[in-house]
């Protein structure tokens, strides 16, 4: 789905399935225009080519780098799957140079994983921030039979980051799609701040009923906004409350934090929160907000915006 999103978004269909051969796989890749729940979209597919799918971590990489492709794609795809084999081996408590790779080890998911490096090149993207991982729910089959969802390497690979489930009972994050995601993306969270260049949609090779099965990629350049403005209106709490929360906002990055007095609806006293900070921060300095005053003490605003100083 990743492939197909980058390719939607502007990838050379063309160079990228010729240099997916150079693995010599004996594989065919090619790309189809479709819909999913009537959204346009892009399918890749990865057909014949060799049936092995029980491959050793050293076997994949040795295949990553005698093939004939850009340094930064085997730099970065290499990366991925040292990523993904350690996790694989953490679930299956051997050496990462003993753990087979099964599923992941296929012509396919090599070619997904060495697919999106090559489309990321392709389109000179310099960094890569991800939003939370909706993992799915329910249970996979697998070679080692049936597992809940998220699978364990799955599980393994986004400890630490924001995950959620939602939508149908099926596994919408397999281990190669967040093996990409945790290697490759410098952060996760909400869009950053950015002038929007071009979207892509790939598309999944099931279809649900309610929900659409694609992944999306949105593409743009840096903006300008260097601080971004958390607002608050919050119900009338006592000075050491308030107080409490400044220096935890301000311990935790926030560049200011002010109070004004102002009157709420029904005339009821309250306090203006004016947090001031910098983009990458502004979700999680809201969480503070939320945590500190409760999610029906306020009302949260936020915003982004260049600061230049006067003159």
């Amino acid at each position: 789905m990743v492939v197909g999103a980058l390719a939607d978004a502007g990838a050379d269909t063309s160079t990228i399935a010729q240099s997916l051969s150079k693995l010599k796989t004996g594989a065919e890749f090619r790309f189809e225009k479709t819909t999913r729940h009537g959204i346009g979209a892009t399918k890749f597919h990865v057909t014949g080519g060799e049936t092995k799918k029980h491959r050793h971590l050293s076997q994949i990489i040795k295949m990553i780098e005698d093939a004939d492709i850009a340094e930064r794609v085997k730099r970065d795809a290499t990366a991925v799957f040292r990523r993904l084999g350690e996790a694989e081996a953490a679930v299956h408590r051997v050496a990462v140079e003993k753990v087979h790779l099964h599923e992941v080890g296929a012509v396919d998911s090599i070619a997904d994983i060495v697919g999106t490096c090559l489309g990321l090149a392709l389109l000179g993207v310099e960094e890569i921030q991800c939003s939370a991982v909706n993992t799915g729910s329910g249970t996979v089959k697998t070679e080692h039979g049936l597992l809940p969802v998220p699978a364990p390497a799955t599980a393994a690979l986004l400890a630490g980051k924001p995950i959620y489930a939602r939508g149908p009972k099926a596994e919408l994050t397999t281990p190669t799609g967040a093996a990409v995601a945790v290697t490759l993306a410098s952060r996760f969270g909400a869009v950053p701040a950015m002038r929007l260049t071009s979207v892509g949609y790939g598309a999944g090779g099931r279809e649900f009923p309610n929900h659409a099965s694609v992944l999306r990629v949105m593409l743009g350049e840096a903006s300008a906004a260097t601080e971004a403005v958390i607002e608050a209106n919050i119900d009338d709490l006592t000075q050491q409350v308030l107080g409490n929360a400044v220096g935890r906002l301000l311990d935790n990055g926030a560049l200011d934090v002010t109070f004004r007095p102002t009157f709420l609806k029904n005339k009821r006293p309250g306090t203006l929160l004016r947090v001031v900070t910098r983009p990458e921060d502004r979700e999680r300095l809201a969480q503070i907000v939320v945590a500190s005053f409760g999610p029906s003490a306020c009302a949260l605003s936020l915003t982004s915006a260049a600061f230049r100083p006067a003159g």
